[in-house]
């Protein structure tokens, strides 16, 4: 951008930020998280345990519930007229309904406005207070969307390039790269081949980000959820073999696939930031880990690039009033590992250790920059219980869980109705070894471990039909690192 696209594109960000503190608004929370990390399960959990806080939550670490002070939760009408709500009654519905489901997966930005009540210990600010809590769910791939904000088409095309040749991509790209080498970037602009491209190039990343291979996605994020601009221009191009410091000419198919590229900045990326990213306070970013230890070291170290890129996106640094007012910044990142209970309570801060070291480096910047970051393992909503079973005369440590129908344990396929105990193994006490490959110990001696996909547990009911706080593993801690300080 130039000089002066750059400070109009500031004054608008500020603009906005002086209407949030001068309309009183409290905490704006982002969550996001790459694909299958849990968000909407996240956000879901979070909101019904702190509604329903006061009929049984079990949540020791959250010091304001812990020492009474929480007085009651509710939800307020949505906020921002342009924003699509997120859709919790719906979504506590599939997940405590008769047929105990997942919800869908966060497809497009939404918001939700939770208002706390509580009581401030004594001090001179002693007494009842409120906080209100703008929770923003919008999709990890248009998180990764932002790095391109600072980047050319033809820093673009050579990053993607590079990144399709690596040993873990290189099969997937194979018939995008065979269609990449029959073009002429020189040649005219053709709407077919711009067409071909993209679906070719699109179908490559849809297929990193199968569960399979379980690859962090490239941006652009939303080749995969374009949401109604499916087939648009802006979502039609992809990246070409372009000479180092090579001139485009007009009319030529690099031209047309540059302009498409740019537009795709201004029209989809700029907006976001503008609209909804520069305007978070904390953010939480979930991480499927768990499936990038399924699918090898290739994915493991793919996951920790993306998280590099993810932190690098964050405007972070300490709040202040006048950053409030006219530089936003979020003061506190919180990286969570999810899928917890897919493990024993013995893993679990093994599995913390893991996300620990993928985002080590990131986490210096930020740091180095004012804003508090930390890492932990959880469960927003916890599927299995544990249990010791034996094998082979020796006792071990077991979950136990109704996996989803088509699940095969030890030959067996569930229909997603019986239960089963499942010995997930031990992750390693050195969470480098993560980069070998082989970091599952499982009973058998096997490092290559699956870990079973389970349904949601029976909802807990009160007398009265009320569905009662969910089974967690450390929310409580996310929420005292997110908000704790805010209820003080």
């Amino acid at each position: 951008m130039s000089i002066l696209s750059d400070l109009a594109f500031e004054a608008r960000i500020a603009a906005k930020s002086l209407v949030d503190y001068v309309s009183g608004q409290g905490l704006r929370l982002g969550v996001t998280g790459l694909s299958r990390a849990g968000k909407t399960v996240f956000i879901t959990a979070l909101v019904h345990t702190l509604i329903n806080a006061r009929h049984g939550a079990r949540l020791p670490v959250f010091r304001v519930h812990a020492e009474g002070r929480l007085k009651r939760a509710f939800l307020e009408p949505q906020p921002d007229d342009a924003v699509p709500r997120f859709a919790y009654e719906d979504h506590l519905a599939a997940l405590t309904g008769e047929d105990r489901r997942w919800p869908e997966s966060t497809r497009r930005i939404s918001e939700l406005r939770l208002t706390l009540e509580f009581e401030r210990p004594a001090g001179w600010r002693q007494g009842p207070a409120t906080l209100t809590l703008d929770i923003v769910d919008y999709p990890g791939e248009w998180l990764l969307d932002l790095a391109l904000l600072d980047k050319t088409y033809a820093e673009w095309s050579r990053e993607t390039l590079e990144a399709s040749a690596a040993a873990a991509r290189a099969p997937l790209a194979a018939d995008w790269r065979g269609h990449l080498a029959s073009l002429d970037p020189a040649a005219p602009a053709d709407e077919d081949v711009a067409r071909r491209s993209a679906e070719l190039f699109t179908g490559y990343l849809r297929a990193a980000r199968n569960e399979r291979y379980a690859l962090s996605t490239l941006p652009p994020g939303r080749f995969l959820l374009p949401g109604d601009l499916e087939g648009s221009p802006a979502l039609t191009f992809a990246p070409l073999r372009l000479e180092d410091g090579a001139e485009i000419g007009a009319g030529t198919l690099a031209a047309m696939m540059q302009r498409r590229y740019e537009s795709y900045k201004d029209k989809i990326v700029r907006p976001f930031f503008r609209d909804h990213f520069a305007r978070l306070d904390r953010q939480i970013v979930l991480v499927d880990a768990l499936s990038a230890l399924n699918s090898g070291a290739a994915a493991v170290r793919d996951l920790e690039t993306a998280l590099g890129d993810v932190l690098t996106a964050f405007r972070a640094g300490r709040s202040s009033l006048m950053a409030t007012l006219f530089r936003p910044k979020i003061d506190r990142i919180l990286f969570a590992a999810t899928k917890a209970d897919h493990l024993h309570h013995v893993s679990h801060d093994r599995l913390e250790a893991i996300l620990r070291l993928l985002v080590s480096r990131a986490i210096g910047r930020a740091e180095s920059l004012g804003a508090e970051v930390d890492v932990i393992a959880l469960a927003a909503l916890r599927a299995t219980r544990e249990a010791q079973m034996r094998h082979g005369g020796e006792a071990l440590e077991a979950i136990v869980g109704a996996p989803l129908a088509g699940e095969v344990v030890n030959g067996e396929t569930f229909d997603g109705t019986g239960e089963a105990a499942i010995f997930p193994g031990e992750l390693p006490a050195d969470p480098k070894l993560v980069f070998r490959g082989d970091a599952l110990a499982t009973p058998d001696g096997e490092g290559d471990y699956r870990f079973v996909r389970f349904r949601p547990p029976l909802a807990r009911r009160s007398d009265d039909g009320r569905v009662l706080p969910f089974p967690h593993i450390r929310l409580d801690r996310a929420l005292e690192f997110l908000v704790g300080d805010r209820l003080t």
